[in-house]
């Protein structure tokens, strides 16, 4: 069975309590920015130049301690396709989003809009635990997560 191994990341912005970044992909689904690890590449810098060339944010700060990996089948053109995903957790101060031709909108959500809205109950589960993480380790000790 062919595996593949990609590297995403939960974006998120203060205003002033947390607002992540969803991305709504052309087959109608609601997620996290991610891509393909290339030859040779870490995932941290996967997750950071898929968000660029996703959204336009380059500007990040990612969370220490904060790495999930999901796996997962799915079927693509009748192949079942073993998937391995590993997440990060990012600040930014960017709330501007340049769309890639993969992506039909996005949204900056709160927290409860956000597991509201993503369409797979792997996603909202790494969401809990992303505003969890927040909540007890912020990124900036003078800043909170409510």
């Amino acid at each position: 069975m062919p595996r593949e191994v990609s590297a995403g990341v939960i974006v998120f912005r203060r205003a002033p309590q947390p607002h992540y970044l969803l991305l709504h992909y052309e087959s109608g689904h609601w997620d996290f920015p991610k891509g393909h690890i290339e030859a040779g590449e870490e995932a941290q810098a996967t997750a950071r130049r898929e968000l660029q060339e996703e959204t336009g944010i380059s500007e990040v700060r990612f969370s220490d301690g904060y790495k999930e990996t999901l796996r997962y089948f799915f079927r693509q053109k009748g192949v079942g396709i073993f998937k391995i995903v590993i997440y990060f957790l990012a600040e930014t101060d960017q709330s501007d989003v340049t769309l890639s031709s993969e992506h039909i909108d996005f949204e900056w959500l709160p927290y409860d809009a956000a597991l509201a809205r993503l369409t797979f109950k792997n996603s909202r589960d790494l969401l809990v635990k992303a505003h969890e993480h927040l909540k007890a380790s912020p990124l900036s000790n003078d800043r909170p997560i409510p």
